[in-house]
C-alpha cells in the first residue's frame, strides 16, 4: 500500500520542484520594461549609430510593384461603350476620361465593333493598362506611368503566302473543296469568277476539276484569314475556264480571262430563272389579246408566279409602277444610254423605288399575269439609246473593259499568276510564302511568287 501511495505521488512532487525552482530563478532577474518595442526580426538589417541616413522611401514604381493588379478580359457586345463596360466593371470613370482625352487615341478607343476584345489592367479600380487591337496589324496599349497614362501603338505584321490547291468534284463543288482543305469562304469567291460562264447548280458534272491560286494571311505563325484569289482555272464538261485578278489604279479588284477580256459581264442574259421562252423577241408579231399587229420588242420568260425577278445589271430605278399593258413595271436605267424594262410583275420588291440603285443580280420583283397577259410570264425589254434590241443575241458589254495601258500590265502580272495552274491532281496543294510578305499593311496584289 505504501509503495502505491510513492508511485502516485512522485510525479506530482517532481512538477511542484520544478515550479519551485523556475519561481527562484525568475526572481533574482530585473523586472522586463513593459514599454519597450518588440525586437525587429530581419536578419538582414545592420545596426546603424545616430547619424546614419534613414532609409529611403519606395518609389512610386515599387509600390505598384506590391499591389495587386487584376485582370479583366472583355468582348464587345452588340452597343457597347466604353462607359458601359466601365461601369460594369467597377473601374475608375475619371482614368477613361483621362485616357480619352490623351492626343489622337479617341477615335481608337471609342470605335467599338462587337466581337472586339479588350483587356484592362487594375488595381482596386484604378487603371493600370488598356490593350485592344485597332485593326489586323495593330494594338493600342495605354499605360499608366509616373507622370499619368502613355500611349504606344504596336505593330502586328502580317505573312502573306500563297497557296495553290486542285480538286476533283465527284458530288458537289463544297464537299470537293473540303476534301482538299479549301473554304466555303474561297469556295464561294470561285463560284462567283466564273458565274456568267457556269450555273454552278445546273452545270456542275462529276468529274469536273479546278485549281485556285489564293492568298492566306498568318500573323505569329497562324492563320488568321484567307485572302483573295489570284488565278482560278475550272473545267467543266470538258470546256477549260481560266481567270486571273487586276487591281485597278483606283483598287478596285476585278477578274480577266488570260486575253484580258472581263469574266463579268455588264448584263445577265436573262433576269430570271425560266422554264422556257414563252415568246421571242419579234417586231411583226400579232398580239394574242389584241389581234393586231404589234411588234413584241423583247423576249417573254414563262414561270411560276412568284419566280424572283433579277436585275440584270447595276443601274437605278427609273420607273415602277404601273403602265398599261406591262401591269406591273419597273424600268431600270444602265450606263452607255442603256436600258431594261420588266413586266407583268405580281409584286416589287420592298427596296424597290424610283431613285433607287440596284446591282446585278438583285431581286427587284417577282414574276405575275398583270396588264395584257395570257399566263404568269416576265416581259423582259432591252433598249440602247431608246432602240429595242433582241436581249437574247445582242452583244452584251464586258464591265469595264481593259485600257491599253492597263491590258499590258494585266498581262505581265497575270503571267506568274496563270503559270500555277498546272494541270490539277484531286485534292493536292502546294504553299509558297510570298518573299517579303511580312508586313504591317496588307498584301501586295500581285506578289511576285516563289516557285513550288
Amino acid at each position: 500500500m505504501i509503495k502505491k501511495l510513492m508511485a502516485w505521488s512522485a510525479p506530482i512532487a517532481a512538477a511542484a520542484g520544478a515550479a519551485l525552482l523556475l519561481w527562484h530563478t525568475t526572481g533574482n532577474q530585473p523586472a522586463a520594461d513593459s514599454a519597450a518595442p518588440a525586437p525587429i526580426e530581419n536578419t538582414s538589417a545592420s545596426v546603424a549609430g545616430p547619424d546614419a541616413a534613414a532609409p529611403a522611401a519606395p518609389s512610386p514604381a515599387d509600390a505598384r510593384q506590391a499591389e495587386v493588379v487584376s485582370t479583366i478580359e472583355i468582348v464587345v457586345g452588340r452597343n457597347d461603350t466604353l462607359d458601359a463596360i466601365f461601369r460594369r466593371a467597377s473601374l475608375d470613370l475619371s482614368d477613361l476620361a483621362a485616357i480619352r482625352n490623351l492626343p489622337g487615341i479617341r477615335a481608337s478607343i471609342d470605335s467599338l465593333k462587337p466581337g472586339d476584345a479588350i483587356e484592362l489592367k487594375h488595381v482596386s479600380g484604378a487603371i493600370r493598362e488598356l490593350t485592344r487591337k485597332v485593326s489586323e496589324t495593330q494594338t493600342l496599349h495605354v499605360e499608366r506611368e509616373d507622370a499619368g497614362f502613355a500611349v504606344h501603338m504596336i505593330d502586328n505584321p502580317v505573312e502573306t503566302r500563297i497557296r495553290t490547291a486542285s480538286a476533283v468534284i465527284d458530288s458537289s463543288l463544297f464537299q470537293a473543296a473540303e476534301a482538299a482543305e479549301i473554304s466555303d469562304g474561297i469556295a464561294l469567291k470561285l463560284a462567283n469568277i466564273f458565274a456568267w460562264d457556269i450555273d454552278f447548280v445546273l452545270d456542275i458534272r462529276d468529274g469536273d476539276r479546278y485549281t485556285v491560286v489564293y492568298e492566306q494571311i498568318y500573323q505569329d505563325g497562324k492563320k488568321i484569314r484567307d485572302g483573295e484569289i489570284l488565278a482560278a482555272e475550272f473545267v467543266n464538261n470538258g470546256r477549260v475556264y481560266r481567270a486571273a485578278s487586276f487591281k485597278s489604279d483606283s483598287g478596285h479588284l476585278n477578274y480577266y480571262a488570260p486575253n484580258g477580256l472581263a469574266m463579268r459581264k455588264a448584263f445577265l442574259r436573262a433576269p430570271v430563272e425560266f422554264t422556257r421562252v414563252s415568246s421571242q423577241f419579234n417586231p411583226h408579231r400579232m398580239h394574242p389579246i389584241l389581234q393586231t399587229i404589234r411588234g413584241h420588242m423583247g423576249t417573254d420568260y414563262a414561270a411560276p408566279t412568284g419566280t424572283p425577278v433579277h436585275a440584270s445589271g447595276d443601274g437605278r430605278v427609273s420607273f415602277a409602277g404601273r403602265r398599261g399593258g406591262y401591269g406591273n413595271a419597273i424600268v431600270l436605267a444602265h450606263t452607255n444610254s442603256i436600258s431594261t424594262l420588266y413586266g407583268h410583275m405580281s409584286r416589287f420588291a420592298k427596296q424597290v423605288r424610283v431613285g433607287a440603285h440596284v446591282q446585278q443580280g438583285d431581286v427587284i420583283g417577282y414574276v405575275g399575269m398583270t396588264g395584257l397577259a395570257t399566263g404568269p410570264h416576265l416581259h423582259y425589254e432591252y433598249l440602247v439609246n431608246g432602240m429595242h434590241k433582241n436581249p437574247q443575241t445582242v452583244q452584251l458589254p464586258g464591265a469595264e473593259p481593259l485600257r491599253a495601258e492597263s491590258l499590258q500590265r494585266f498581262l505581265s502580272e497575270s503571267a506568274p499568276l496563270l503559270s500555277r495552274l498546272e494541270p490539277p491532281a484531286a485534292s493536292t496543294a502546294t504553299t509558297s510564302v510570298v518573299p517579303g510578305a511580312i508586313q504591317s499593311g496588307t498584301a501586295p496584289a500581285h506578289p511576285q511568287i516563289s516557285a513550288n
